[in-house]
């Protein structure tokens, strides 16, 4: 055999072929060239290899070979070394010493090899008891093939491209090394290198190593790993480097133990990136829950600081302090409460987006501190609705009862200003009767009747005065207390008056005799010009009389009086001529009869021009209070457009708005066809269309601050108020955002699940077609839907399915929580057991782990967040400081601490 020729005659015809029905099967084309010689320089690299190879083998049981095509002839050791690399028995040898024996003995282990899938095509016993090395050789590589490196696997490549892919992955980050075969590659040393300090960058500090010390980085890589990896020395680095291309496999027998010696690693690594990917949940979990905790104290806290405001029903002495009360409730409205409402909503959408993170993540519900649960912010932001209402209702009541307030002192001060005596105390009191004449007593009787009329005349305004001073006590006055000392001195004195009247009357007519010559024509004059004087001055009161009205009806009432009293005037004027005319007579019998008159009529006070300046007065009052009353009439002709310029568009918008609520809302999360994505676009233009409708809610508001600025408090045109449509825009939004939340959860759930949109089109379907109470179903309905998508339900199956559904006894079965039942059972989530059993491979089996393993390990950030969480561990077989990985598992699918 030593010709060129004889060994190629060797090597045509053979042909060492595998099964490939599995991945990890070499062909022959890949591994055992037909065409060409075996140069001497691989023969000699593959007969140290494949020496080494099977030694490290051997060695286990005991034993070693020195040759590999003498000492496998009698195939003992050749059925052992299967045996140790198979774990597997083999048929007992033969132990006879003849050639039989041997060749029985080699097809044992041929028989074994074969029945792992291998097909041995043109190589037979004999070849081997012959000690032919090329076939020898053949059968060892097919051997290492078999047993060292099939299993080995990448992404579902083939064996060798596997292995050829793992050195490249783990050589990438390294200078100086470009892994694209497994011949010329290998020739710097630099791979191996690499290799060696990417999994024990204790073992070598690649950063010395030189690319132009090819057998110097060979060596170094061959000691380390004979020393410390349990790897015995299958190369020599000369044969290497002075090889223009090194056998490929003697290469991939020796870089494959490098593989199983790091399949360890290989093991933790993917343990420590399940870690990694299970405490990424917990933590973003974690922040979401902070997150809540921290927008729901901010929006508790600011309900808790607003509802004392509203609830202070402290009112203002004055109308203005109260209108900027007024307005700043408005700015309230319009400025500082919408931002919250925005929060709230969110905060709702917040909490149901993590509650289905943590479903997804078969973590448990996440539990809000105390009083911050979603219940609860819902009934403090009912307490404040509630406080609100009330507070704005107080707000108009107080500032009507001002108006009113204002107008009854103000007409009271008038009143007062008008209300003077006739005649004084000390007048009444005087006894100048007593020394009178005759005829001077007859004076002072008639001046006292005159003055008995005048006080009878001004009875009716003091009454007045009392009831307006009552009526500012009822609706509690601010000054009450001087309106009260006031009325109370002219109440007094009108009484003292009555008193000193009454008296002086006594007093005159106890004269023995009434006197009989009296002026009958001052005396006349006196009792006319009394009334008609008393009729002006109520006349003068009525025209500067102030008053409040809020609607045309009232103005128009005022109107049609004063139109009647202007029908009295020409009648008044008659009375005013003829009491003139009695001044008149008497100025015309003192001229026949040559009596000098003093001037002064005896009776009255009043003189002829008084009586001619108040009807002077009282004619130029008139036209005034026509202007007056007009320009109320344009007032309230005024607030009567705002009135219907804010119900036209009241009545478009409050309808728009129901709509929107009780017929599209209501439908939109289960009537839009297509993807979860295309109905998100759908949900979210319509939102967007509802937000562009946003500015006719602000010019409605802009009427509504008119109105109110104008102290118009009802509209008969229309049913909706400011605070309806207030409130019905708020319910629109947040109902809208809650639907896309839905949907967004749907997608959460569709993807974490892993669900085709085709499921869920067809999940969609069933509920909608049982679906009779938009968006719920009953579970009579729940129970036929589950029966038509093919479920065998018994009563106690059925009620424990309707305890995960319906877990709040609410007697609907949502479409969310139908979505989640359809997908639970069959979705794949990480579990405390499969956490546990990735840290006891980081801890290599040991029922605690390190601070030190946690952090070579892990990336920094996840290894802190374990070594800050985990507790101590507590048995006795662990060293100081190790810590309890089997709680700590436990614990991230416990309760939460939040």
């Amino acid at each position: 055999y030593s010709s060129k020729e004889g060994t190629n005659s060797i090597l045509m015809p053979m042909i060492l072929e595998l099964d490939v029905q599995g991945p990890g099967y070499m062909t022959p084309e890949d591994e055992w060239d037909r065409d060409l010689l075996l140069d001497p320089a691989w023969e000699k690299q593959q007969r140290k290899t494949f020496t080494a190879w099977c030694n490290s083998h051997l060695r286990k049981a005991g034993t070693q070979i020195e040759n590999i095509e003498d000492d496998f002839r009698n195939g003992l050791k050749l059925m052992l070394l299967l045996e140790v690399i198979s774990g597997e028995r083999l048929p007992k040898p033969d132990k006879g010493k003849m050639r039989f024996h041997k060749i029985a003995n080699v097809n044992k282990a041929l028989d074994f090899i074969c029945s792992k899938g291998v097909k041995l095509v043109s190589i037979g016993a004999e070849e081997i008891v012959d000690g032919n090395t090329k076939m020898t050789l053949g059968m060892i590589w097919t051997i290492i093939l078999r047993f060292a490196i099939q299993d080995i696997s990448v992404e579902e490549t083939s064996a060798k491209e596997g292995l050829l892919l793992w050195c490249q992955r783990k050589t990438a980050p390294y200078r100086n090394v470009n892994v694209q075969n497994f011949h010329i590659s290998w020739k710097d040393g630099l791979a191996l290198c690499a290799l060696i300090h990417r999994h024990r960058p204790d073992l070598i500090d690649y950063s010395k190593l030189k690319k132009d010390d090819p057998i110097g980085n060979l060596n170094t890589a061959f000691e380390v790993a004979e020393k410390y990896l349990d790897i015995p020395k299958m190369l020599d680095a000369e044969d290497i480097v002075n090889t223009p291309k090194p056998d490929e496999k003697a290469i991939m027998t020796y870089v494959s133990c490098f593989y199983h010696a790091f399949a360890g690693a290989e093991q933790a690594e993917t343990a420590a990136n399940r870690i990694c990917k299970v405490l990424a949940v917990n933590q973003e979990n974690e922040k979401l829950m902070e997150e809540y905790e921290k927008l729901a104290s901010e929006l508790l806290e600011w309900i808790r600081k607003t509802i004392p405001w509203l609830e202070n029903r402290t009112a203002e002495h004055h109308m203005r302090a109260m209108q900027q009360k007024l307005e700043d409730f408005r700015d309230y409205r319009r400025v500082h409460k919408p931002p919250r409402v925005q929060e709230k909503c969110q905060l709702e959408i917040n909490f149901n987006t993590l509650q289905t993170k943590l479903r997804l993540s078969n973590r448990p519900a996440f539990m809000p501190s105390e009083g911050k649960m979603v219940s609860d912010i819902a009934n403090a932001w009912k307490g404040l609705e509630q406080v609100e209402k009330g507070y704005e209702e107080w707000l108009l009541t107080e500032i009507r009862r001002l108006e009113r307030l204002d107008h009854l002192a103000e007409k009271f001060k008038q009143k007062c200003s008008l209300t003077t005596a006739s005649a004084s105390e000390e007048l009444l009191s005087m006894k100048d009767y007593e020394s009178a004449s005759l005829m001077e007593i007859r004076a002072l009787m008639r001046k006292h009747e005159a003055f008995e009329s005048d006080l009878a005349a001004h009875q009716d305004r003091v009454e007045q005065i009392a009831a307006i001073a009552q009526e500012l006590n009822e609706l509690d006055y601010h000054d009450a207390s001087s309106v009260n000392t006031r009325c109370q001195g002219i109440c007094d004195q009108w009484d003292n008056l009555g008193t000193l009247t009454q008296k002086r009357r006594d007093s005159l007519e106890r004269v023995e005799k009434l006197w009989e010559t009296i002026d009958q024509l001052y005396l006349e004059f006196a009792k006319r010009a009394a009334p008609f004087n008393n009729w002006m001055d109520g006349a003068m009161e009525d025209l500067q009389d102030m008053f409040i009205v809020h609607s045309t009806e009232e103005i128009h009432s005022l109107i049609t009086a004063h139109d009647q009293f202007k029908a009295t005037l020409p009648e008044a004027d008659k009375e005013r001529m003829a009491t003139m005319g009695i001044q008149s007579e008497i100025v015309k019998i003192a001229q026949t009869y040559g009596i000098k008159l003093s001037g002064v009529n005896p009776y009255t006070n009043l003189s002829p021009q008084d009586i001619t300046n108040k009807w002077e007065t009282v004619k130029h009052l008139v036209p005034l209070r026509d202007q007056m009353l007009q320009e109320e009439v344009a007032r309230q002709q005024a607030n009567e457009r705002l009135r219907r310029q804010f119900a036209a568009q009241a009545n478009i918008i409050g309808p728009w708005i129901q709509t929107k609520m009780e017929v599209q809302i209501g439908h939109v999360s289960v009537d839009i066809a297509g993807s979860l994505e295309e109905q998100m676009n759908s949900l979210k233009q319509y939102e967007q269309n509802i937000i562009n409708y946003k500015c006719n809610i602000d010019k409605l508001e802009g009427d509504h601050q008119l109105s109110q600025e104008s102290l118009i408090f009802d509209n008969k045109h229309t049913n909706y108020t400011m605070e309806h449509i207030r409130v019905g825009w708020e319910q629109l939004l947040t109902t809208i955002a809650r639907t896309i939340n839905e949907v967004e959860n749907q997608i959460l759930t569709r993807d974490a699940k892993g669900i085709s949109q085709e499921q869920l089109n067809e999940f969609r379907a069933s509920f909608n077609h049982f679906d009779r109470r938009n968006g719920m179903m009953d579970p009579d309905d729940f129970r036929a839907c589950l029966i038509s998508m093919g479920y065998d339900l018994g009563e106690v199956e059925f009620a424990r399915i309707m305890t995960l559904v319906d877990s709040n006894n609410t007697g609907v079965v949502t479409f969310q929580a139908f979505i989640d039942f359809m997908t639970r059972e069959t979705a794949e989530t990480d579990t405390a057991d499969q956490v546990m059993a990735s840290f006891k491979i980081l801890a290599s089996d040991k029922s605690y782990i390190t601070v030190d393993e946690l952090r070579r390990e892990l990336p920094p950030e996840q290894a802190e967040y374990c070594i800050s969480r985990m507790t101590r561990y507590i048995g006795a077989d662990g060293p100081a400081g190790a810590l309890d990985y089997i709680s700590f598992s436990s614990a991230l699918y416990g309760e939460s601490d939040l």
